[in-house]
């Protein structure tokens, strides 16, 4: 009767481990309810932040410019990741295992990663549409309505192109060492799954990473260069952006370098042997970008506050025909048109504005041009 007996007690863990079926062993319960609990959280505030962001844009029309098609796609993306990877991690880890099936697991791997890396390739090219505006690379040559939308299609479908082929076979998409969520599998030991999560990596993590330093650097280049020799109080809405700049990159880092570290040490070392709640924790990580990525790019923009005040409390509505009093003249944009950054963008001088393609070239501070900018800041409906 022993062998018999031995044999029933082998089988028990190897059902136990199917995430498919039950908890991973060696996780307390309320490890799960923990993780429940925090994805409820994250959850709720991503969905309420984004949303808002997106309604209060299409309520009010001063916000529905072309510098704000990017950051309402990233409000959507970051909207979707909540809905899709938040909602279905937070049921989940109620459960403690992934109930749903393989299936949704498949879908939910996509969902999480596709809308994932929309958001962070959001963030790139929001940090180039922030330095052609402000740097004017290309000249007199304005951002338009045109040039935001093919960023926009650039963004979907450079994420479809390197989050699909995990479906069909390239890698593939299955459950993560806590057995609540779904990904890439980065432990397999396959050399072909290898060269996809070194591409994926590649594009979607540092090309962005180098567009976010190389558009920002260049940015506060300019600024520090147009505000040599200004009066301190000039200088204040430099030091905003500047401000704003450091704490955009940090966030960043802070949401997925945690992540990209992971997948890449897993992926050198596929044996390695973690415990399943230490590698839920950059997954986790990345999950809290969608909270405070409008908190950074939106509720810290004086317009958007504006608006969204304007919203609640029914304050500064005025007619329309005194709206939009912007000036035709070439480098004077209203902030009221074109948002903070742009009003920013008038600050820069004539002089150096003409010669940003020369980086040698030298500017006496009697030469700055103040450009006006209109003070009009209440949001029309």
């Amino acid at each position: 009767m022993e062998p018999p007996s031995a044999s029933v007690n082998a089988a028990v863990p190897h059902a136990e481990a199917d995430p498919f079926r039950g908890p991973v062993p060696n996780v307390a319960p309320w490890n799960f309810t923990v993780l429940a609990v925090l994805m409820f959280v994250v959850t709720s505030l991503s969905l309420t932040e984004n949303f808002l962001v997106m309604f209060v844009t299409f309520r009010f029309r001063q916000l529905r410019q072309p510098l704000n098609y990017i950051i309402v796609n990233l409000a959507l993306a970051d909207f979707l990741v909540s809905l899709s990877g938040g909602l279905i991690s937070f049921l989940t880890n109620a459960r403690g295992f992934f109930f749903l099936g393989q299936w949704a697991c498949v879908l939910e791997g996509f969902a999480v990663t596709f809308f994932g890396i929309v958001a962070l390739w959001s963030l790139a090219v929001l940090s180039f549409e922030r330095f052609f505006v402000i740097c004017r690379p290309l000249g007199n040559i304005r951002l338009q309505s045109k040039h935001a939308v093919l960023g926009l299609l650039f963004v979907w479908t450079f994420s479809f192109i390197w989050t699909f082929p995990p479906v069909l076979g390239w890698n593939r998409y299955t459950v993560s060492k806590i057995g609540t969520t779904c990904e890439p599998d980065w432990y397999s030991t396959n050399m072909t799954d290898h060269s996809y999560i070194i591409t994926f990596f590649a594009t979607c993590f540092i090309l962005p990473l180098g567009v976010i330093f190389f558009c920002y650097g260049k940015l506060l280049r300019k600024l520090r260069k147009v505000s040599h020799g200004r009066l301190a109080s000039a200088k204040k809405p430099e030091r905003q952006v500047t401000r704003m700049v450091v704490v955009m990159i940090v966030a960043f880092m802070v949401g997925w370098t945690p992540y990209a570290a992971f997948s890449i040490l897993v992926t050198a070392h596929p044996t390695v042997q973690l415990d399943p709640r230490l590698a839920a924790i950059p997954a986790f990580f990345s999950k809290t970008a969608a909270v405070y990525n409008p908190i950074i790019y939106v509720f810290m923009n004086k317009q958007f506050r504006k608006c969204l005040i304007q919203h609640f409390t029914g304050v500064g509505i005025i007619p329309d025909s005194n709206l939009n009093q912007t000036s035709e003249r070439p480098g004077i944009t209203a902030e009221t048109h074109t948002g903070e950054m742009s009003a920013i963008a008038a600050r820069i001088p004539v002089s150096v504005a003409a010669a940003s393609r020369s980086e040698d070239s030298q500017t006496d501070g009697g030469q700055f041009l103040q450009l006006p900018i209109p003070e009009n800041k209440v949001c029309p409906l």
